[in-house]
């Protein structure tokens, strides 16, 4: 049977790194004033006056009257730490002239208060915030009762975040932090590495003790186990070199030795339960020896100072494994009689790890922080301009492969007269779309059928004009007669001039007109001759629908093997395939603006820390997976237009496309060629139309001219009748005179 466990809750947890007072405010703020302007200043008040607040809230916390509750301190460190990347970014802290040079940070080591260190830079300031995070975290887990399975999970997680911070602290600051003659080995590169170890090492070790409370396989338990002994074990190896191995008490060393031992002798007790099921009892017997020694081992090489809970873990464990060594060596004896194989010759004990560093990256993100966001310096401007440059580059790159792509599409069908040989099949038939606004053009004035209408008008407007010329000649005519018929009566005494002499200019005009009238007639005659002519080749633009003239693609009379619809199905499937491909592409387009316009990467400029041509690999990244989807898409596009191709030659054989497209060229050209005639045609009406209408305007212009003359003849008329009878009254007189003086 499994013994209980022999753990012990005896752990570790780190306390907060100390500092002096210190007032970022004044400095930053006449920064801000003398590189920007007051009004600046006066923006960033606010801001200015939390970082402040932040500062004095992180040397209250490490004192210790601090009333502050764990999470609280933890959040505040947070806050703190993404606040200081801002501040990193937009505010030049360092011993330099032209930097911000009245700001020392001095931090005190966490193991030895003697030692501090002192430091112009901000890089000391983020580690120590850095450790105290992991230290915060730290103290949580060790805070949750670890007698029940939820508070084991709890502690676990917080262990888990402790070294995720000490994580972040050793690969991203403690290196800047140690460079330099001040610093502290608490937060170098080492000492973060050992207390991520130490911190695994017990978030494992809760992991362990949840594993016996829920009853897993003695198996499943050792391996866990296994994998809490090299955790420690990892931190013992960093503790016993330098710069730790001086710096650190006695008591942590021997509680860090004792508790590898503790599960290295933990996981062969579980492993040799296992083995003891199986009857393997040579390496059963090997298996609790290497324990027991291990623990013996310890307990004499150890400094002392080691916690007397552990100890009596170890007595514990040490009494359970040599029981069931005492019981296994008996049964050897009596039953299986087996050479036990020498601990050399084992192999390692299988470890199964179920923790690892929280990831701090998201936590820690300081890219959306807001504090100073108005402060850009020059330098990270010019950035953010070459990163949108590089942007733009991917997007107008890959846009153009889009377009490619569908216009290669469009054009390749075009070859094959694909969809229409297709919807030709289905009785959806379609002209080319130039031909097809030609025809509508057509029929929105009427088409052929509207041709003797307009003829109709052609002759009215002919009648019109015959009838003014005719009306005009007999006004002149008339008034002409009338002349004569007046100086035949009175001769000599007739003395106005005649109308004839007064009319020749107007009858030429009318002459004129007469002839162009026979013209136009004649022209006429040859328009109705040109329609009757050509009335069977037009009557086809009278087609509605014009698609209704064309023929349509037949299914073979004679099949064999009768595989038209696997075919013609097969090439409908593959079209559809291609349209969906068509419309991924406008999708990922739509994709590449969408992210362009979104991508800010002006915070994560203004608090990275490294190098930018890094950064700017980092996020255009982003971007890589639309541009492998855009490459995938048209791959399979080449690929899928190679298999039309194939299938369209096979339905082109199967249905005699040649032919049918030979038979729809026909009706092409007839319906290009009745609109041309019908566009002739139509041409020469308006001509008609256009003449008559200014004929008319004419012959009405010198009709009126005629009939002024006649009027002013008239007026002239009857004023010379006057005239001549007065004349012949005066001669009367004068006669009879005469003839009374006789």
């Amino acid at each position: 049977m499994a013994a209980p466990s022999s753990t012990t809750n005896v752990m570790l947890s780190i306390s907060e790194k100390k500092t002096v007072s210190l007032d970022l405010y004044r400095p930053l703020r006449n920064y801000i004033v003398y590189n920007y302007s007051e009004r600046e200043a006066q923006n960033l008040e606010d801001d200015l006056q939390t970082l402040k607040e932040y500062r004095s809230d992180i040397e209250r916390a490490g004192s210790t009257d601090s009333s502050s509750s764990l999470p609280a301190r933890r959040d505040l460190l947070q806050n703190y730490y993404k606040a200081l990347c801002a501040v990193e970014s937009r505010f030049p802290i360092s011993p330099d002239q032209d930097h911000i040079n009245s700001v020392t940070f001095t931090w005190f080591d966490a193991f030895k208060n003697k030692y501090k260190a002192a430091q112009q830079n901000i890089h000391l300031e983020k580690a120590a915030v850095l450790f105290n995070l992991g230290a915060v975290h730290s103290q949580m887990g060790l805070g949750f009762d670890r007698s029940s399975v939820e508070g084991r999970r709890q502690a676990s997680h917080s262990f888990i975040a402790a070294a995720g911070a000490f994580a972040f602290l050793r690969d991203n600051v403690a290196m800047k932090a140690s460079m330099g003659s001040s610093t502290t080995v608490d937060v170098s590169v080492e000492c973060a590495g050992m207390l991520e170890r130490l911190m695994l090492a017990q978030a494992q070790e809760c992991v362990f003790e949840n594993s016996i409370a829920k009853g897993n396989t003695p198996g499943v338990c050792a391996k866990i186990s296994r994998q809490v002994g090299l955790f420690y074990e990892e931190a013992l190896a960093a503790l016993s070199v330098a710069p730790l191995n001086q710096h650190f008490d006695k008591a942590w060393l021997a509680h860090v030795q004792l508790k590898a031992a503790l599960f290295y002798a933990e996981a062969c007790y579980r492993y040799s339960l296992e083995l003891h099921e199986k009857e393997e009892i040579a390496e059963e017997i090997a298996r609790l020896k290497s324990g027991v020694n291990a623990l013996s081992e310890a307990r004499k090489t150890s400094p002392r100072g080691a916690a007397q809970q552990l100890l009596d873990a170890m007595n514990k464990l040490e009494a359970s494994l040599n029981l069931n060594l005492e019981r296994a060596m008996k049964e050897n004896d009596r039953v299986y009689l087996m050479r036990v194989p020498p601990a050399s010759s084992l192999s390692p004990l299988p470890a199964f790890s179920l923790v690892k560093p929280m990831q701090m990256n998201d936590v820690l993100d300081a890219s959306k922080e807001k504090m100073f966001a108005s402060l850009v310096p020059d330098n990270s401007a010019k950035a953010l301009s070459r990163y949108t440059e590089m942007v733009d580059d991917v997007i107008r790159t890959q846009a153009e492969k889009l377009q490619q792509g569908s216009e290669l599409a469009r054009v390749r069908l075009r070859e094959m007269d694909l969809p229409d040989s297709i919807l030709a099949l289905d009785g959806n038939l379609s002209l080319p779309v130039a031909l097809k606004e030609d025809v509508e053009a057509v029929q929105i004035c009427g088409g052929p059928a509207g041709l003797a209408a307009e003829l109709q008008q052609l002759r009215d407007l002919k009648r019109v004009n015959q009838e003014l010329l005719v009306q005009t000649e007999e006004h002149l005519q008339k008034e002409a007669t009338e002349d004569a018929q007046f100086r035949t009566q009175f001769g000599t005494r007739w003395t106005r001039p005649q109308s004839t002499t007064l009319t020749k200019n107007l009858l030429d005009r009318l002459n004129r007109f007469a002839a162009n009238l026979k013209q136009a007639a004649e022209s006429d005659a040859r328009i109705e001759r040109s329609v009757r002519d050509h009335a069977a080749l037009m009557s086809i633009l009278d087609r509605h629908p014009i698609e209704s003239a064309l023929p349509t693609l037949a299914r073979p009379i004679m099949s064999l093997d009768a595989t038209e619809d696997a075919i013609v199905g097969a090439l409908k499937q593959s079209l559809r395939h291609l349209e969906t491909l068509g419309a991924q592409r406008a999708g990922l387009e739509d994709m590449l603006k969408e992210m362009k316009r979104k991508d800010d990467i002006l915070p994560k400029l203004m608090t990275s820390t490294g190098s930018h041509e890094d950064l700017f690999r980092k996020e255009i990244a982003k971007y890589d997976h639309i541009c492998e989807e855009i490459a995938q898409n048209l791959e399979a596009q080449e690929q899928l237009l190679l298999q039309i191709q194939a299938q369209n030659e096979e339905f082109a054989s199967i249905f005699n496309l040649e032919d049918y497209k030979a038979s729809h060229e026909r009706i092409y050209k007839q319906i290009e060629a009745a609109i041309s005639k019908y566009r002739e045609i139509k041409e020469n009406i308006n001509e008609g139309l256009k003449f008559y209408v200014t004929l008319q305007e004419a012959i009405t212009n010198v009709k009126q001219q005629c009939s002024d003359f006649v009027m002013t003849r008239s007026i002239q008329c009857r004023e010379m009748m006057e005239e001549v009878q007065r004349q012949i009254s005066g001669l009367s007189f004068q006669d009879g005179k005469s003839s009374g003086w006789t």
